[in-house]
C-alpha cells in the first residue's frame, strides 16, 4: 500500500508526526481522483503519492505532505478552497491554493507566462516557502514522466523548467 511507503518516510526524519492529518489527507485524495487518468494511462493519484514522497525526500513538515497530497484537489476535482480549511485547516489550504495559483496561470506568449510565472512564484514564496516546494516536487514528477505527452508540450515543459523552475531550486539549494 502507497500509503505506508508514504508513512514510512515520514517517520524516518519526523520525531512524533501527525500520521493521521497525512491518512486523511491521502484518503481524500484517492477518493477525489478516483477514475482520473495521467496521458501514461495511470491513475492520477499515483502523481500525487509521488509528489507527496519528493517532499518526504525534502523532510518537509507534515502539513507539506499534506498539501502535496492534495496539491491538484481544488484545479481538478469538485473540492473548493472552503472545503480543504475545513477539513485540513487553513495553512493547508492556502499551501494547497498556492500551488494551484502557481498551476493555473495562462498568458498569450512563452516568455509572458515565465515571466508571469516568476513573480507569482516570488510572491508565493513570500507568504510561504512551502508552496514554492510543493510546486518543485510536483514538477519533478512531471518531468519524470513527461516523455507521455506530445512533442510540443514535451518541449515547452522543459523550457520552462530549465528558464524558471530549475534556477529557482539552484538558488533554494536543492539539487
Amino acid at each position: 500500500m502507497r500509503f505506508q511507503e508514504i508513512a514510512n518516510a515520514i517517520r524516518s526524519y519526523h520525531p512524533s508526526p501527525d500520521i493521521d492529518l497525512v491518512r486523511r489527507a491521502y484518503d481524500f485524495s484517492e477518493l477525489n481522483h478516483r477514475g482520473q487518468v495521467r496521458a501514461s494511462g495511470e491513475s492520477y493519484f499515483g502523481h500525487l503519492v509521488e509528489t507527496a514522497l519528493l517532499v518526504c525526500e525534502l523532510k518537509l513538515d507534515i502539513l507539506s505532505v499534506a498539501a502535496a497530497l492534495l496539491h491538484d484537489t481544488l484545479e481538478d476535482c469538485d473540492v473548493t478552497r472552503s472545503d480543504l480549511e475545513r477539513e485540513f485547516g487553513l495553512d493547508i489550504a492556502n499551501i494547497v491554493e498556492g500551488v494551484t495559483s502557481l498551476t493555473r496561470m495562462e498568458c498569450e506568449s512563452v516568455e509572458e507566462k515565465q515571466a508571469e510565472s516568476f513573480r507569482k512564484m516570488l510572491l508565493a514564496m513570500a507568504k510561504d516557502i512551502r508552496v514554492i516546494l510543493v510546486k518543485l516536487c510536483d514538477r519533478m514528477h512531471n518531468m519524470r514522466t513527461l516523455r507521455h505527452l506530445s512533442e510540443e508540450r514535451q518541449r515547452r515543459k522543459a523550457i520552462e523548467t530549465q528558464e524558471i523552475y530549475a534556477p529557482l531550486a539552484n538558488r533554494l539549494g536543492l539539487y
